[in-house]
C-alpha cells in the first residue's frame, strides 16, 4: 500500500466522519419531541388515540349510544370486545343472566359477555380488553351511530391483565356523573323587570 494510497483512505474516512458529525448536529439542535414525565406532561393529546369508550347519548349522558348490534365486535380484529344484552332483553337471555360485573375492572377468571341478540337495543354490559387490543380503529368505524370513540387518557397503568378488562358502561356512568353540570339558563330575559319593582 502506498503513501497516496493511505491518504486517500485517510481522506474518505474523514468525510464519512463530518458527514456523520453534520447529521448528528442538526439532530441535536432540533427542539425535542419527547417528554420526561413526570417533570412535564403532554399538553397535545388532540391526536392521541386512547383505549376506546363509549359515547353518551345528549339527553342521557349515562346512557350509550350503543344499540348492541355488535358491529364492533365483528369488525374487530383483535376480538377484544364484548357486548351483552341487559337480563331478559332478546331472545334468549339466559347466559347474561351468569353476567355479574360491577365497577370498572372485571375480576380473573370472569367471562367474556355474550353476543349481543336479536332485538335488543341496548348493552347490558359492554367488556373490553386493552391487553388484547391493537387500537386499529376498526371497531370506532364500523359503529353504525358512533358510539365508539378514543380516549385521550394517556396515564393508563395496570400490574396484571386483568386491570386492562374494562367494563365501559361502568366507566361512562362514572364519567357522567364526575361531568360538571350544564349552568342553568335564564328563566327570564335578561332586559325585563322583576314583578316588586312594578309600579
Amino acid at each position: 500500500m502506498s503513501l497516496t494510497d493511505l491518504v486517500r483512505e485517510a481522506a474518505t474516512g474523514l468525510k464519512s466522519l463530518f458527514v456523520g458529525l453534520g447529521i448528528t448536529g442538526r439532530a441535536f439542535a432540533k427542539p425535542a419531541v419527547t417528554v420526561i414525565y413526570p417533570k412535564q406532561e403532554v399538553t397535545n393529546l388532540d391526536t392521541y388515540r386512547g383505549h376506546i369508550e363509549l359515547v353518551g347519548r345528549e339527553d342521557n349522558p349515562a346512557m350509550p349510544r350503543c344499540i348492541a348490534c355488535g358491529a364492533c365486535t365483528r369488525a374487530c380484529p383483535s376480538q377484544c370486545l364484548s357486548v351483552g344484552c341487559p337480563v331478559g332483553a332478546g331472545s334468549g337471555g339466559g347466559d347474561a343472566e351468569a353476567l355479574e360485573l360491577a365497577g370498572e375492572l372485571i375480576p380473573v377468571g370472569t367471562a367474556m359477555a355474550p353476543a349481543p341478540q336479536k332485538g335488543c337495543k341496548v348493552p347490558g354490559v359492554f367488556i373490553y380488553d386493552y391487553s388484547l387490543c391493537s387500537l386499529c380503529g376498526q371497531c370506532v368505524r364500523a359503529c353504525p351511530v358512533d358510539s365508539l370513540r378514543f380516549s385521550q387518557h394517556v396515564y393508563y397503568v395496570g400490574r396484571s391483565r386483568a386491570d386492562f378488562r374494562l367494563d365501559l358502561m361502568a366507566r361512562l356512568a362514572r364519567q357522567a356523573a364526575e361531568a360538571p353540570a350544564p349552568a342553568p339558563e335564564a328563566a327570564r330575559p335578561a332586559d325585563a323587570i322583576p314583578m316588586e319593582e312594578h309600579p
